[in-house]
Protein backbone atom coordinates (compact mmCIF):
# COMPACT_ATOMS: atom_id res chain seq x y z
CA UNK A 1 0.00 0.00 0.00
CA UNK A 2 1.33 3.78 -0.94
CA UNK A 3 -0.15 5.14 1.99
CA UNK A 4 2.68 4.86 4.58
CA UNK A 5 3.13 5.16 8.59
CA UNK A 6 2.10 7.93 10.38
CA UNK A 7 0.50 10.00 7.59
CA UNK A 8 -2.04 12.35 7.24
CA UNK A 9 -5.30 11.56 5.33
CA UNK A 10 -7.53 14.30 4.51
CA UNK A 11 -11.19 13.56 2.73
CA UNK A 12 -13.08 16.75 1.63
CA UNK A 13 -16.06 16.97 -0.41
CA UNK A 14 -20.04 17.38 0.41
CA UNK A 15 -22.98 15.27 2.04
CA UNK A 16 -21.56 12.49 0.48
CA UNK A 17 -18.32 12.66 2.54
CA UNK A 18 -20.52 14.61 5.30
CA UNK A 19 -22.35 11.63 6.50
CA UNK A 20 -23.21 13.93 9.84
CA UNK A 21 -19.35 13.90 10.95
CA UNK A 22 -18.44 15.87 13.82
CA UNK A 23 -18.13 19.69 13.24
CA UNK A 24 -15.87 21.97 13.06
CA UNK A 25 -13.08 19.00 13.17
CA UNK A 26 -14.07 15.82 11.52
CA UNK A 27 -11.64 13.40 13.74
CA UNK A 28 -11.72 11.45 17.06
CA UNK A 29 -14.08 9.40 19.01
CA UNK A 30 -17.86 8.40 18.87
CA UNK A 31 -18.88 8.84 14.79
CA UNK A 32 -16.60 11.92 14.52
CA UNK A 33 -15.86 10.76 11.19
CA UNK A 34 -19.58 10.22 10.49
CA UNK A 35 -21.38 7.26 9.52
CA UNK A 36 -20.29 6.92 5.21
CA UNK A 37 -17.08 5.99 3.36
CA UNK A 38 -14.80 7.96 5.00
CA UNK A 39 -15.59 5.89 8.54
CA UNK A 40 -15.13 2.83 6.68
CA UNK A 41 -11.61 3.65 5.12
CA UNK A 42 -10.45 4.11 8.71
CA UNK A 43 -11.94 1.17 10.33
CA UNK A 44 -10.12 -1.20 7.69
CA UNK A 45 -7.16 0.94 7.56
CA UNK A 46 -7.20 0.70 11.59
CA UNK A 47 -8.18 -3.05 11.26
CA UNK A 48 -5.95 -4.05 8.38
CA UNK A 49 -2.81 -1.54 8.69
CA UNK A 50 -2.75 -1.01 12.46
CA UNK A 51 1.32 -0.89 12.31
CA UNK A 52 1.00 2.05 10.56
CA UNK A 53 -1.42 4.41 12.36
CA UNK A 54 -2.38 6.65 9.14
CA UNK A 55 -4.98 9.72 10.84
CA UNK A 56 -8.28 9.97 8.62
CA UNK A 57 -9.81 13.61 8.97
CA UNK A 58 -13.18 13.92 7.22
CA UNK A 59 -13.84 17.65 5.82
CA UNK A 60 -17.05 17.55 4.12
CA UNK A 61 -19.79 19.62 4.65
CA UNK A 62 -23.11 18.63 3.50
CA UNK A 63 -24.73 20.86 -0.01
CA UNK A 64 -21.23 21.96 -0.63
CA UNK A 65 -20.20 23.09 -4.54
CA UNK A 66 -16.88 23.92 -5.61
CA UNK A 67 -17.71 27.56 -4.93
CA UNK A 68 -18.22 26.60 -1.09
CA UNK A 69 -14.51 24.61 -1.11
CA UNK A 70 -12.96 27.90 -2.31
CA UNK A 71 -14.49 29.78 0.29
CA UNK A 72 -13.09 27.30 3.14
CA UNK A 73 -10.11 26.12 1.33
CA UNK A 74 -7.31 27.35 3.43
CA UNK A 75 -8.92 26.40 7.20
CA UNK A 76 -9.94 22.82 5.75
CA UNK A 77 -7.14 22.16 3.81
CA UNK A 78 -3.94 24.02 3.85
CA UNK A 79 -3.88 24.87 7.50
CA UNK A 80 -4.64 21.02 8.05
CA UNK A 81 -1.37 20.27 6.37
CA UNK A 82 -1.90 16.57 5.18
CA UNK A 83 -0.18 14.27 3.43
CA UNK A 84 -2.99 13.10 1.45
CA UNK A 85 -6.07 14.87 0.57
CA UNK A 86 -8.53 13.20 -1.71
CA UNK A 87 -11.33 15.41 -3.20
CA UNK A 88 -14.85 14.60 -4.51
CA UNK A 89 -16.81 17.65 -5.24
CA UNK A 90 -19.56 18.03 -7.93
CA UNK A 91 -22.44 16.47 -7.24
CA UNK A 92 -24.65 19.90 -5.93
CA UNK A 93 -23.38 21.79 -8.60
CA UNK A 94 -25.13 19.32 -10.45
CA UNK A 95 -28.13 18.81 -9.07
CA UNK A 96 -28.80 22.31 -8.31
CA UNK A 97 -29.51 22.68 -11.87
CA UNK A 98 -32.08 20.09 -12.07
CA UNK A 99 -33.84 20.28 -8.60
CA UNK A 100 -33.46 23.94 -8.40
CA UNK A 101 -33.45 24.69 -12.05
CA UNK A 102 -35.13 28.48 -11.63
CA UNK A 103 -32.71 29.61 -8.42
CA UNK A 104 -30.24 29.68 -10.74
CA UNK A 105 -27.77 31.31 -7.87
CA UNK A 106 -26.98 27.91 -6.95
CA UNK A 107 -25.91 26.82 -9.99
CA UNK A 108 -22.45 25.66 -10.66
CA UNK A 109 -22.14 25.57 -14.80
CA UNK A 110 -18.41 23.64 -15.64
CA UNK A 111 -16.67 26.22 -17.16
CA UNK A 112 -16.39 27.93 -13.32
CA UNK A 113 -16.37 24.01 -11.48
CA UNK A 114 -13.49 23.54 -13.69
CA UNK A 115 -11.72 26.51 -13.12
CA UNK A 116 -12.42 26.77 -9.61
CA UNK A 117 -11.26 22.91 -8.99
CA UNK A 118 -8.23 23.87 -11.17
CA UNK A 119 -7.12 26.80 -8.68
CA UNK A 120 -7.86 24.42 -5.61
CA UNK A 121 -5.64 21.79 -6.99
CA UNK A 122 -2.78 23.84 -7.64
CA UNK A 123 -2.94 26.06 -4.71
CA UNK A 124 -3.00 22.39 -2.41
CA UNK A 125 -0.05 20.94 -4.34
CA UNK A 126 1.96 23.46 -3.37
CA UNK A 127 1.65 21.67 0.62
CA UNK A 128 0.46 18.61 0.09
CA UNK A 129 2.23 15.77 -1.47
CA UNK A 130 -0.42 13.52 -2.58
CA UNK A 131 -4.12 14.68 -4.16
CA UNK A 132 -5.95 12.06 -5.21
CA UNK A 133 -9.04 13.23 -7.32
CA UNK A 134 -12.81 11.09 -7.07
CA UNK A 135 -15.26 11.81 -9.87
CA UNK A 136 -18.72 13.10 -8.80
CA UNK A 137 -21.51 10.35 -9.36
CA UNK A 138 -25.01 9.86 -10.19
CA UNK A 139 -26.42 6.44 -9.35
CA UNK A 140 -28.49 5.86 -12.70
CA UNK A 141 -27.64 3.33 -15.05
CA UNK A 142 -29.16 5.30 -18.13
CA UNK A 143 -26.68 7.38 -19.57
CA UNK A 144 -29.42 9.31 -21.73
CA UNK A 145 -30.89 10.42 -18.50
CA UNK A 146 -30.39 14.32 -18.29
CA UNK A 147 -28.50 14.71 -14.50
CA UNK A 148 -26.46 11.59 -15.26
CA UNK A 149 -25.18 13.04 -18.71
CA UNK A 150 -24.26 16.11 -17.07
CA UNK A 151 -22.95 14.33 -14.36
CA UNK A 152 -20.62 12.26 -16.54
CA UNK A 153 -19.22 15.56 -17.89
CA UNK A 154 -18.19 17.20 -14.45
CA UNK A 155 -16.65 13.86 -14.49
CA UNK A 156 -14.76 14.10 -17.21
CA UNK A 157 -13.55 17.82 -16.42
CA UNK A 158 -12.18 15.58 -12.93
CA UNK A 159 -10.59 13.48 -15.33
CA UNK A 160 -9.18 16.04 -17.90
CA UNK A 161 -7.94 17.58 -14.91
CA UNK A 162 -5.88 14.77 -12.99
CA UNK A 163 -4.22 13.90 -16.40
CA UNK A 164 -3.43 17.57 -16.92
CA UNK A 165 -1.92 17.86 -12.92
CA UNK A 166 -0.46 14.56 -12.89
CA UNK A 167 -2.87 13.26 -9.96
CA UNK A 168 -4.51 10.22 -9.27
CA UNK A 169 -8.12 9.75 -10.54
CA UNK A 170 -10.79 7.63 -8.94
CA UNK A 171 -13.93 6.56 -11.32
CA UNK A 172 -16.59 6.72 -9.24
CA UNK A 173 -19.66 6.39 -11.33
CA UNK A 174 -17.55 3.00 -13.14
CA UNK A 175 -17.27 1.89 -9.58
CA UNK A 176 -20.80 2.07 -9.40
CA UNK A 177 -21.59 0.75 -13.18
CA UNK A 178 -20.80 -2.49 -11.88
CA UNK A 179 -23.30 -3.21 -9.46
CA UNK A 180 -25.83 -1.16 -11.07
CA UNK A 181 -25.67 -4.34 -13.51
CA UNK A 182 -26.96 -6.27 -10.66
CA UNK A 183 -29.23 -3.89 -8.33
CA UNK A 184 -31.56 -1.34 -8.84
CA UNK A 185 -29.98 2.32 -8.08
CA UNK A 186 -32.62 2.83 -5.35
CA UNK A 187 -31.19 -0.05 -3.53
CA UNK A 188 -27.69 2.09 -3.44
CA UNK A 189 -28.98 5.67 -3.10
CA UNK A 190 -33.09 6.32 -2.17
CA UNK A 191 -32.41 9.50 -4.21
CA UNK A 192 -29.53 8.01 -6.71
CA UNK A 193 -27.26 10.32 -4.82
CA UNK A 194 -26.88 9.62 -0.83
CA UNK A 195 -25.62 6.01 -0.79
CA UNK A 196 -26.68 3.05 1.52
CA UNK A 197 -24.71 1.11 3.64
CA UNK A 198 -23.77 -0.63 0.39
CA UNK A 199 -22.84 2.38 -1.63
CA UNK A 200 -20.85 3.76 0.49
CA UNK A 201 -18.48 0.49 0.87
CA UNK A 202 -18.80 0.73 -3.14
CA UNK A 203 -16.69 4.10 -2.59
CA UNK A 204 -14.70 2.99 0.27
CA UNK A 205 -13.35 -0.03 -2.56
CA UNK A 206 -12.77 2.41 -4.62
CA UNK A 207 -10.50 4.80 -2.47
CA UNK A 208 -8.37 1.56 -1.28
CA UNK A 209 -8.06 -0.01 -4.06
CA UNK A 210 -6.46 3.24 -5.48
CA UNK A 211 -4.29 3.32 -2.90
CA UNK A 212 -3.00 -0.90 -3.07
CA UNK A 213 -4.83 -1.70 0.07
CA UNK A 214 -4.25 -5.69 0.50
CA UNK A 215 -7.59 -7.11 2.01
CA UNK A 216 -6.45 -10.45 2.79
CA UNK A 217 -2.79 -9.81 5.02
Amino acid sequence: MILEKGQKLLFIGDSITDCDRSKPEGEGLFDALGRGYVSLVNGLLQSTYPELGIRVVNKGTSGNTVRDLKARWQEDVIQQRPDWLAIMIGINDVWRQYDAPFITDYHVYIDEYEATLHSLITEAKQSVPNIVLMTPFYIEPNVNDAMRATMDQYGAVVKRLGAELELQVIDIQAAFEGVLQHLYPATLAWDRVHPTPAGHLVLAKAFLKEVGFVWDR
